[in-house]
Order: structure tokens, then C-alpha cells, then sequence
């Protein structure tokens, strides 16, 4: 059994779609549970938002950090 509640790939969602993608499937977690998020670029704007949209409610580990693919556990706290 898989470690994450769910995953997602953001390069499959259209450009201005992707956040919202991210945050509806975040937003969908129950506490504890982690998601994957893998990307073809650092995701470090993302990590800024949840910062500001969703303080104190996430943790963000870097699991694989390029050159090609950038994997992040995301767990609601």
C-alpha cells in the first residue's frame, strides 16, 4: 500500500489550472494524510502560496529535486 493518500502530476493540467488542481486535491486530504505532487520544475512558487493560502495546515518535504522531476510529500496537518 502506498504511502500518500493520493498524487498528482501537475504537467497534466493546463497551466492555469494546475494550482487549483493542487489545493482542490490538498483541500480533499484528511488530517495526517499526504499527497505526491511530481513536477517537471522546482515547485517552489506553489510552496510559497501554501504559505500564504493554507499557514500552519501543510508540511512540504522535497523527496526528488530535479534536474528532470521534482517530487514533494504534502501532508494536512
Amino acid at each position: 500500500m502506498s504511502q500518500f493518500a493520493a498524487k498528482i502530476y501537475a504537467p497534466a493540467y493546463e497551466p492555469k489550472d494546475r494550482h487549483p488542481a493542487i489545493f482542490r486535491l490538498f483541500d480533499s486530504l484528511k488530517s495526517g494524510e499526504v499527497m505526491e505532487l511530481t513536477n517537471d520544475h522546482d515547485p517552489r512558487p506553489l510552496h510559497y502560496q501554501f504559505m500564504m493560502e493554507r499557514e500552519g495546515q501543510f508540511t512540504w518535504e522535497y523527496l526528488e529535486e530535479g534536474p528532470d522531476v521534482w517530487r514533494v510529500a504534502n501532508e494536512k496537518k
